[in-house]
């Protein structure tokens, strides 16, 4: 039923004064300083004339202070609620692995320059000669393939980005003391010390075009990484586990390469940098063991819908902004020199499966079991595949070997 015009105003004007006072209420307090007021959540405080703080919190949730913030942000509703809680469940491991088994920090832990000449010293010039000719060792084709690596090292902004997506894992003030807030920033800083020495090891060796390597570092950056993770805590272990693992193969095969070639100080940079991959694949194994014996059908189902797709590597946007096919090129030359296979993508499968004991998993749903038995099956078949394509690749490249020109090491072909 339509109401007169005049009564409608006179409807509103009521209204408006009714919900004055309440307005009022929810004001930032006039006795706060003009300099604090935008500082801080906790100077949006609640006039105790108007609303007592226990009707603010019936109507809003929680409190509107800084200690509360974290509260409050985990009012919001989650894509996936079973699988944070699962998470929060076991974040005294999670804890456990910050403070005592995986991370090192201050002087116990190794930095950059415990590998690279002391700047400082008198003698430096000598170091840096000692640098460069063991780096004058290493041929094209591993530089090429440790630049890349390098490159995907680099972007670590991108993975720590990527990890707080995952929810429940989040840092949202970025100093939250929740677990998984502190393992994310210990593994960034972490995985921060191979970027940085990578760099200053090609800087120094002078053998490759630094700009054209540091153009593509931001594009990367700037290209962003999307491993399909999609919010979801089970989805980013799952990929976590395989990508420490697979970063941990190519850095230990080009550490090998190293030492074959003569450069024992490039040898022993990788193999340091391998343990640290290492030890986060621990981790991150050990997350989905947990999640694993809380949900098994959950993780087992996601597992399976991931590997049904393909593990997206984290440099597949890799460009120079010159050459469109940059990280093909790249990640044919870390297949022709064995650093990083088809086969190994197999063997990574083949050990997570193994791992994670799918073989001997019971007490499934019916879906489930089906994921297992197809996971299961999956290494030896990716196995067979891989051994064909390969063994096809040979024959083609038998008489014609193809060589391809990198802008990082100057147009030089390998």
């Amino acid at each position: 039923m339509l109401l007169p015009r005049l009564n409608n105003q006179m409807a509103l004007a009521a209204m408006l004064a009714s919900t004055a006072g309440t307005a009022v209420a929810f004001q930032v307090n006039s006795f706060i300083p003009k300099q604090r007021y935008a500082t801080s959540l906790q100077m949006a405080t609640v006039n105790p004339d108007v609303v007592t703080k226990k009707e603010y919190e019936d109507i809003c949730g929680v409190n509107f202070d800084d200690q509360s913030l974290e509260q409050r942000l985990q009012r919001t509703s989650f894509l996936y609620p079973k699988h944070v809680e699962v998470i929060e469940d076991f974040a005294p491991v999670v804890n456990e692995m910050v403070d005592d088994i995986l991370l090192e920090t201050g002087e116990a832990s190794w930095q950059p320059q415990d590998f690279l000449p002391d700047m400082s010293k008198e003698n430096w010039e000598e170091g840096v000669k000692d640098l460069r000719e063991q780096a004058s060792c290493i041929p094209d084709d591993v530089l090429v393939v440790l630049i890349g690596d390098m490159v995907t090292e680099e972007a670590l902004p991108t993975y720590q980005t990527l990890l707080n997506t995952f929810e429940g894992c989040d840092d949202p003030t970025g100093t939250t003391e929740s677990a998984w807030a502190r393992w994310s920033r210990g593994w960034t800083s972490e995985e921060n010390r191979h970027g940085d020495l990578l760099n200053k090891y090609l800087y120094l060796g002078g053998r490759c075009d630094m700009r054209s390597v540091e153009v593509t570092i931001q594009h990367l950056i700037t290209s962003g990484f999307n491993p399909g993770a999609q919010k979801d805590p089970y989805r980013g272990f799952v990929y976590t586990s395989f990508q420490e693992r697979a970063t941990k193969i190519s850095h230990g095969n080009v550490g090998k390469l190293a030492r074959e070639a003569g450069d024992k100080n490039l040898a022993q940079i990788c193999a340091r940098i391998a343990g640290d991959e290492a030890r986060h694949e621990k981790a991150y194994q050990r997350f989905v063991t947990e999640i694993l014996q809380r949900d098994a059908d959950g993780v087992i189902k996601v597992f399976a819908d991931m590997m049904r797709g393909q593990i997206v590597m984290p440099a597949e946007l890799m460009t120079d902004g010159k050459d469109k096919d940059l990280y093909e090129n790249f990640s044919a030359v870390a297949q022709d020199l064995g650093v990083y296979t088809a086969l190994d993508y197999a063997d990574i499968i083949k050990h997570l499966v193994d791992h994670w004991k799918l073989e001997d998993l019971t007490g499934l749903s019916g879906e489930a079991e089906k994921d297992r038995e197809y996971l299961c099956r999956l290494p030896d078949r990716y196995r067979k595949l891989a051994e064909r394509s390969m063994n096809r690749k040979k024959k083609v490249t038998e008489d014609v070997i193809p060589t391809r020109s990198f802008n990082w090491i100057y147009g030089r072909q390998v």
